[in-house]
């Protein structure tokens, strides 16, 4: 209720000079004494009488129009579409409206449009801005929108592009997401190589794109070239490390493709000296338990976890030891993973480091808030880098 009034407080003040406005061309009293009663309404707590007061007092004509789109604004908010499309729709009827004020109650309309779910028709008007160059950029943030709703990906390459522009912030990092979405539908219908293409041109917008490199590294897989395919794979760590996770199993099938038994063990080594990351510390232990023997991987995990601790780490550190242990110790360490194992099932795979949704499997784009790249993999997370994530995903929630 105390929001609703504080979204009315611009309709009165534009009422109110809309009634001083009048009362000084014509000795009339009624605008006021509406205007009065308006206020009355909303110093009780009575929005909806307010508003149909406000709504009668002004009839459309040049000095109304800032009234209607507030109130328009008001209704959409509310949730009450159809009154502000009606609102809206009659101020562009007008033929006294001047093109800054009916470009204004298009955009507000298309807005409307977008509200309701008409995406045509705020497509439609969108385009009509961007053609009359009035409102571009809101215009343009629409439109990408709109695009993106309806996997249009081409058109959202051409609208971000016109915004990035306009706006002068860059998009690159967007608008290779968009190649990718081509690039997919490219590997589904053209064969790999034209996918391929698609790759490059995100990758030619945003080199950091893991998504793109990831999607190369397995392309290169299946066409059998393996070399290609590990460089691919080997850069993901520098684009963003908490996707390593993602790529260590066919990183070390094309290893093993190639004949090179001791290139995975050089590549974690290296990656370890200047990222202290999950995923290539439990992957390391794993390799030197296959070629020194569990005291080994145990002695190095036990090392790297008291430096950086993770849930994924403690738990295969409980399988080595179990490994070693005898007796009553061992059936405590098997209870102990058991019970690490089904808290294991309670943990996301991914989790958005934006609005904190989570899920068992990776979308490039968000399905809770719909910002691209933000789901990460949880399992390979140190509980340093889990407890940071969360508590900057409930930061941004409680300021939405």
């Amino acid at each position: 209720m105390l929001q609703l009034l504080w979204l009315l407080l611009p309709v009165a003040a534009a009422s109110g000079w809309y009634a001083a406005r009048r009362s000084a061309r014509r000795s009339t009293k009624g605008l006021d004494v509406h205007y009065v009663q308006g206020l009355n309404y909303l110093i009780s707590e009575q929005p909806d009488k307010a508003i149909e007061v406000f709504t009668r007092m002004v009839e459309v004509d040049s000095d109304t129009v800032e009234v209607h789109v507030a109130l328009g604004n008001l209704f959409r908010r509310r949730g009450e579409v159809d009154r502000a499309i009606r609102i809206h729709q009659n101020l562009i009827a007008r033929p006294s409206l001047t093109r800054v004020q009916r470009a204004m109650a298009l955009l507000e309309l298309g807005e409307d449009y977008l509200r309701a779910g008409l995406l045509d028709r705020a497509e439609s008007l969108f385009k009509e801005l961007t053609d009359a160059k009035l409102h571009t950029e809101a215009a343009l943030r629409h439109l990408v929108g709109i695009y993106e709703q309806e996997k249009e990906w081409a058109d959202a390459i051409d609208a971000a592009q016109r915004l990035e522009s306009v706006s002068g912030k860059p998009l690159g990092p967007v608008i290779a997401q968009y190649h990718c979405e081509l690039a997919e539908q490219a590997r589904r219908e053209d064969g790999l190589e034209g996918a391929l293409r698609g790759i490059k041109r995100a990758l030619a917008h945003d080199p950091g794109c893991v998504r793109a490199t990831i999607m190369q590294g397995h392309i290169e897989m299946e066409l059998g070239r393996y070399k290609a395919a590990c460089q691919s794979f080997m850069r993901v760590p520098e684009q963003d490390v908490e996707y390593l996770s993602e790529v260590l199993t066919p990183l070390k099938e094309c290893f093993q493709a190639q004949e090179r038994p001791d290139a995975l063990g050089d590549f974690l080594r290296n990656l370890l000296e200047r990222h202290p990351n999950t995923a290539a510390v439990v992957a390391m232990a794993d390799l030197l338990e296959q070629q020194r023997g569990t005291p080994d991987a145990a002695e190095f995990l036990a090392e790297c976890l008291n430096r950086n601790p993770s849930l994924l780490g403690i738990q295969r550190l409980v399988r080595l030891y179990r490994t070693r242990a005898e007796g009553e110790r061992r059936s405590d360490l098997r209870t102990l993973g058991e019970r690490m194992e089904r808290l294991f099932e309670d943990v996301p795979a991914y989790f958005c480091t934006h609005c904190g949704f989570n899920g068992k499997a990776l979308h490039w784009q968000c399905p809770g808030c719909g910002r691209w790249s933000t789901l990460k993999p949880m399992r390979g997370m140190s509980v340093h880098a889990f407890l940071a994530t969360t508590t900057t995903s409930l930061k941004t929630r409680q300021t939405q």
